[in-house]
């Protein structure tokens, strides 16, 4: 295969598309191209708006690319149509999102996780120009708990693993991930000009280039700086990578013909008090990161009141965590950056943002 470590010029090359251009891992895909000298078509909602906009206007004037905004919704029929009219590839990372748990999984989440990603790859289908399609999905398309890895066929999850335990009751989120990655493969096998490679990270975490503060990974890492896991860590692990790692996986894998197929995104499994170890001995100081676990009696008592259900605690505690990143690594060429650094550098921008 040609090198999946090529930084090569791509000035001369047909528009990217980048959905929801503005989100933390998105706005990284973009810096990424902009860098390598592409043109970026970035989708959002409101080009308009300055607050959720200007880092990608920033990066417009500080790297060799260039970048559109065009304006385009997930949920409104033909929006993606003009956008992707003669353009190479197309990256899409835009997804519903909804703090919490909904209230009704299907109409709040589930339906526009689907509809949203048909409603793309319809306008795929109507420019003859794109030849290639990498879509964001999560390692949570491959598993539900923790304690699934006990029925995987090998010691660690695979991109032949699928999510077959959440549900619209149940980790609707995983649910809805899995649903649209399983709609996007459908629509790819029905046709044959275009090849669709999928990207499954885990935990995603690293500095941000969004001003957006409603991440899952900055509520986690502000937690441990705010002295949320002061008494104690839930004896939970995930899969992190870096933001960085998981953006270049994207764009190698919109460059590479032979990148067909899923790619989990995962450096590392760790567990919530490795972490803040981690963080401990980089950062130190006057932040309360958590020294032990906190006991299973506790965490059953408060869970529920933190969003984690019973049912959650009992398939997760405590069990041990593994990935096999192989496929990232010699398809996409990437070499991970070291966790730690990921964290400390995580948490060193926060630290700005709350000093």
């Amino acid at each position: 295969m040609s090198n999946p470590n090529s930084s090569r010029d791509l000035s001369s090359r047909p528009p990217f598309v980048v959905t929801g251009a503005s989100g933390y891992v998105a706005s990284w895909v973009v810096w990424e191209l902009l860098n390598r000298g592409a043109t970026v078509r970035g989708t959002v909602r409101d080009p308009d708006n300055a607050e959720k906009c200007w880092h990608l206007r920033e990066m417009d004037q500080e790297l060799p690319g260039t970048l559109e905004l065009w304006k385009a919704d997930l949920l409104t029929p033909g929006s993606f149509d003009d956008v992707m009219q003669g353009a190479s590839a197309v990256i899409h990372t835009a997804s519903p999102f909804i703090m919490g748990e909904p209230k009704d999984p299907y109409s709040e989440l589930i339906n526009p996780a689907v509809k949203g990603t048909r409603n793309v790859l319809e306008a795929v289908n109507k420019a003859e120009s794109v030849g290639q399609v990498v879509l964001t999905s999560s390692v949570v398309s491959i598993y539900g708990d923790s304690k699934d890895l006990e029925d995987a066929p090998g010691d660690a999850f695979t991109e032949n693993d699928w999510n077959t335990t959440s549900s619209a009751d149940y980790q609707a989120y995983s649910f809805s991930k899995t649903l649209a990655e399983k709609a996007a493969w459908e629509m790819a096998k029905a046709q044959t000009r275009w090849r669709l490679a999928v990207i499954n990270p885990g935990f995603v975490l690293g500095p941000s280039k969004t001003p957006r503060t409603d991440s899952e990974s900055i509520k986690m890492i502000r937690g441990m700086l705010t002295g949320r896991f002061k008494i104690g860590a839930p004896d939970l692990t995930m899969g992190v990578v870096d933001v960085r790692d998981v953006a270049k996986a994207h764009v190698e894998a919109a460059l590479h013909a032979d990148a067909e197929g899923r790619h989990i995104l995962v450096n590392q499994s760790l567990s919530f008090l490795e972490m803040g170890t981690i963080l401990r001995n980089r950062i130190g100081g006057k932040y309360p990161f958590p020294t032990r676990k906190i006991p299973k009696l506790v965490l059953y008592l408060v869970g529920p009141s933190e969003g984690l259900s019973w049912s959650y605690l009992r398939k997760n505690l405590g069990y041990p965590l593994r990935f096999d990143n192989r496929r990232s690594r010699e398809r996409l060429g990437i070499e991970y950056r070291p966790v730690e650094d990921t964290l400390a550098e995580h948490a060193e921008q926060l630290i700005e943002t709350l000093s």
